[in-house]
């Protein structure tokens, strides 16, 4: 019985692999595609909230303006708003996530031989 090992090629590391990905064009793209969708969505979303917080401020006749003699003003309305413009891009970038970046990413996995779990945390 020997205790030598067989002499066989090199493998490449873990941490090579990752480190091939991310100087790979397609890794590149999925990260052009991720922050094409991330950082404009977070600008509109930063101004929308923005103009509500200037005119609660600086507008309060405008905010506290009645619609149809009711007890809910514009003010409400936006603060409101607020919530169906979070769950809008929240789906918004759900739709994204599915048709441009998990393809791409589900080939990235499997081109490091990641196993892809269906259903898993991210779903």
């Amino acid at each position: 019985m020997s205790t030598d090992t067989p002499a066989s090629a090199p493998t490449e590391s873990a941490a090579e692999r990752y480190l091939a990905v991310q100087r790979s064009d397609e890794f590149a793209g999925l990260r052009r595609a991720l922050r094409g969708f991330v950082f404009p969505m977070t600008v509109a979303f930063f101004l929308w909230y923005a103009l509500y917080v200037i005119l609660s401020a600086y507008a309060r006749g405008f905010m506290g303006t009645k619609f149809f003699g009711s007890n809910i003003n514009i003010a409400l309305v936006f603060g409101l708003l607020q919530f169906v413009s979070t769950f809008l891009i929240a789906w918004l970038y759900s739709r994204h996530a599915d048709r441009k970046l998990d393809p791409i990413a589900d080939r990235i996995r499997a081109e490091i031989g990641e196993v892809k779990h269906e259903h898993g945390p991210r779903g």
